[in-house]
């Protein structure tokens, strides 16, 4: 998280709570000039590995994101200031995606909830308080949302309530580690991890602290039931009978 020396006087407590979390790298005019991080006590009976002298690359900008996007035909995700493309997905993602958002449809038809499918920006910002400290954008293949007054210039600005992935071979690595910690940490209540490969679905729950409440593991033959919304439950035979 990045916040100005400006906030970080104004709100010190607030922060002072925050880096519990994550770090937090102090900027004045633009430029990085220090670091909070998290004191833990030394533990001397443990052997600590050294940190290497890695070359670290520059983050990448929500400003430096919205000029790539407006000048290429091409989908674009921004996590913890890396820019990731998105490929075209493949047929049988596509048929998994819109199998889900059916199902989603109807049981949310009437609800003040709703569900959406890619692609449509979703603006995170993970423990930080205001988009600016932070800047995420991603493009899940489908979410419920639940305050669509947030839906502003045709970009999502709220989180939302439960968030559906579908795995796709150039995807996966990212969907299980980076979008998982991003969306718990963002207060994302659920989500589900789709895996054409072995026809099964990881379910998340997340609590109020923004940590992992349970892990289920759903597969063929059972039924998943949201945590998050009484009464939407989906058969796994269904899902992949013409997948």
């Amino acid at each position: 998280m990045r916040v100005n020396t400006t906030d970080l006087q104004n709100a010190f407590g607030k922060y002072l709570a925050l880096v519990e979390k994550e770090d937090i790298i102090i900027t004045k005019n633009g430029r990085n000039v220090a670091k909070l991080i998290h004191y833990s006590d030394l533990d001397y009976f443990l052997l600590h590995e050294e940190m290497g002298n890695y070359q670290s690359t520059r983050r990448i900008s929500y400003e430096d994101y919205v000029n790539l996007s407006s000048s290429s035909d091409q989908r674009y995700e921004l996590i913890d200031g890396e820019i990731y493309l998105l490929a075209s997905p493949g047929f049988r993602h596509q048929m998994m995606v819109n199998e889900i958002a059916w199902h989603f449809h109807n049981y949310f038809k009437g609800h003040p909830c709703k569900t959406l499918t890619a692609p449509l920006d979703v603006k995170l910002f993970g423990y930080a308080t205001k988009f600016e400290e932070d800047p995420n954008v991603v493009q899940p293949d489908v979410m419920v949302i639940c305050d669509t007054d947030k839906v502003i210039d045709n970009k999502y600005e709220g989180v939302p309530t439960l968030i559906v992935e579908v795995l796709s071979p150039s995807t996966k690595g990212k969907d299980m580690a980076v979008k998982l910690q991003l969306y718990m940490k963002s207060g994302v209540r659920e989500y589900w991890i789709v895996d054409l490969g072995s026809r099964s679905i990881m379910q998340y729950s997340f609590n109020e602290d923004r940590d992992i409440d349970k892990l289920n593991i759903i597969n063929e033959g059972d039924i998943i039931k949201s945590s998050a919304f009484d009464g939407l439950e989906l058969v796994i035979a269904d899902l992949f009978a013409e997948i």
